[in-house]
């Protein structure tokens, strides 16, 4: 008997129905549909501000299921964290995550709305100002990508919502302007702000999420000791009981009384806006993991600080001379204690950790010599900012005596002038992503193939 094509007879709520159909099966369909209209409330598991996570210059009071917040000053934005439960969301089907904002002070408001992912994925944003006593509906899209279609973020492993608050700065209309400008969010709070957090839900479903090939998962932070496969907040014996710290990771395959290649790494500036998010913290240096997927080499984040203030520095050098000394120690110590190479120490960075490659790895002899190749992405030293220049940076560059330079995303003919004072082979690649950020080493894209048969190939040892 020959079969034939079956055509659907009707339709149930706007969906096929075909004979074959069971009840069943149209019941599932109605009320995945239904599921997709109504909102998840993120914020259930709470009971109490003592729940949030990090607040900066910030005060927090939970009432009657809303989150009240308010500030008079902040160096930089002020920002409340609302953590995921222990047992995580479940977004992965959702859309968006949105939230309802009341400005409830007398001063208009600038608030970014960020849904920040875990394991080194990224961040998704919302922003808007607020006037006073005005509501704003925010909507974080979780299936945003980066401009060549990498997912931003994993839907399914998200860390926090991030509340922040900013400053607006205004600028005066120009004559040949139509209309005033649109405000600025400036990095500093100076008056009284306030602001309600009334829903945080998540909406929308989406089709399943699907993890690209090839992505690695970097490991989350932990405060204990050193052990394989971990990333650790270490500390010097001198700073145990300080705030400065570095992240440590031994590979996978660590092993006692074995030698390893070192990664060293600074991170970006931190820079809170529409083209990244960046805490300026050794927590987000993941260039290293992703080089080594995690097995045959330590890697470790290093901060910019100033013992002065006995903190570490998320803008700027901190104290330029203070960063030097505690990399060179903490270099030091890492070789003494897990086995790193001395002979085998490269290092790398993002942003203002790029610019570190040469600004603070090449700042005199002591240190300029520990290092056997370098890695720098989307800026390098010479770029002018935050007092270098570029006639400091070829000064700094002819101390160089490593095996190798990588440059992902920089311009060949503006760095051209300082790497060929280096003497060495340099290697330039293009990563494609298309934005500011470190998620390109962590999947295979030729460009990070690239780079981790450099790294294997200039610390001379073979790929785990």
């Amino acid at each position: 008997m020959r079969s034939r094509d079956v055509k659907p007879q009707s339709l149930f709520f706007g969906l096929p129905l075909f004979p074959q159909w069971t009840f069943a099966a149209v019941l599932l369909a109605l009320l995945m549909q239904v599921q997709a209209e109504v909102p998840i409330s993120l914020l259930a598991h709470f009971r109490s501000s003592s729940e949030l996570g990090e607040l900066r210059d910030i005060q927090a009071e939970w009432t009657d299921g809303v989150l009240k917040l308010s500030t008079a000053q902040a160096e930089r934005q002020a920002w409340a964290v609302i953590p995921a439960p222990d047992a995580g969301w479940d977004l992965a089907r959702s859309e968006t995550v949105n939230a309802e904002i009341y400005n409830s002070g007398d001063e208009p408001i600038g608030v970014m709305f960020w849904v920040v992912g875990r394991h080194g994925w990224d961040a998704v944003l919302d922003m808007a100002a607020i006037a006073p006593h005005q509501t704003r509906s925010f909507s974080c899209d979780l299936r945003a990508a980066f401009p060549d279609g990498t997912p931003k973020i994993n839907p399914g492993d998200v860390r926090h919502v991030q509340i922040m608050l900013a400053e607006l700065i205004f600028r005066p209309q120009r004559a040949d302007e139509k209309a005033n400008p649109p405000p600025q969010f400036g990095s500093r709070i100076t008056r009284a702000v306030s602001v309600e957090v009334r829903k945080i839900t998540a909406q929308g479903l989406a089709p399943e999420w699907k993890r690209p090939a090839g992505r690695i998962d970097v490991p989350d932070i932990e405060s204990c000791a050193p052990a394989p496969g971990k990333r650790v907040r270490y500390r010097l014996l001198d700073d145990a009981l300080t705030d400065i710290y570095s992240v440590l990771n031994l590979p996978e395959d660590w092993r006692p009384n074995q030698k390893y290649p070192v990664i060293v790494e600074y991170p970006g500036n931190v820079f809170y806006a529409a083209a990244c998010y960046s805490t300026g913290l050794p927590d987000q240096c993941v260039i290293g993991y992703g080089m080594t997927k995690g097995k045959g080499a330590i890697c470790l984040g290093m901060p910019f600080l100033d013992r002065v203030s006995g903190k570490l520095a998320e803008n700027g050098w901190g104290n330029a001379a203070d960063t030097a000394d505690y990399v060179i120690r903490m270099v030091a110590e890492v070789c003494a204690k897990f086995g790193g190479d001395r002979d085998n120490v490269v290092l790398t960075g993002f942003s203002r950790g790029a610019i570190a490659c040469g600004y603070i790895g090449l700042r005199d002899s002591s240190i300029a010599g520990l290092w056997k190749g370098f890695h720098a992405c989307q800026h390098y030293d010479g770029d002018g900012w935050n007092g270098e220049t570029l006639e400091g940076a070829i000064e700094r560059a002819s101390r160089f005596q490593g095996a190798g330079v990588f440059q992902t995303d920089n311009p060949e003919d503006k760095f051209r002038p300082v790497t060929d004072v280096m003497k060495t082979q340099v290697t330039w690649a293009h990563s494609g992503l298309g934005f500011h950020s470190t998620a390109m080493f962590l999947d295979d894209r030729p460009s990070t193939q690239q780079l981790r048969q450099w790294f294997w190939k200039i610390v001379e040892k073979q790929r785990p």
